[in-house]
């Protein structure tokens, strides 16, 4: 991680069937909504939290961060995995920190692009 933007590790394993749940709900959201971001977060209790990026005049938020706050909202504990579906090739440290703030250090978070592919997994 350099000034303040994650990139993804080097070599994207192949996910899980949960984890392939959350990156085509993520997927979905982006393009359900016509948004930049889609995201999806999955809490300790394998329930989801479906997002796209807020763009209003007075609020603007990632799409992770609008997850992880319904996650909160939901009454989730904790995070087990999150994705993000964006053709950024970085995330902001602010969205890695509200994946840290629920989840804790190191919980997996995966990138892919606009297609769905997995471009790799970062540790919050």
């Amino acid at each position: 991680m350099t000034d303040g933007v994650a990139s993804p590790a080097a070599g994207p394993e192949e996910p899980g069937p949960e984890d392939r749940k959350i990156l085509t709900l993520a997927r979905s959201a982006r393009a359900r909504n016509g948004a930049p971001e889609g995201a999806a977060v999955r809490d300790e209790m394998g329930r989801t939290y479906v997002a796209s990026t807020v763009a209003l005049d007075s609020l603007r938020l990632s799409a992770l961060r609008t997850a992880v706050a319904m996650a909160v909202a939901s009454g989730a504990g904790s995070l087990e995995a999150a994705a993000v579906v964006t053709a950024a090739e970085t995330l902001p440290e602010t969205d890695l920190a509200a994946v840290r703030d629920l989840g804790g250090a190191g919980t997996p978070l995966l990138l892919a692009g606009p297609d769905g592919t997995l471009r790799g997994t970062i540790a919050a």
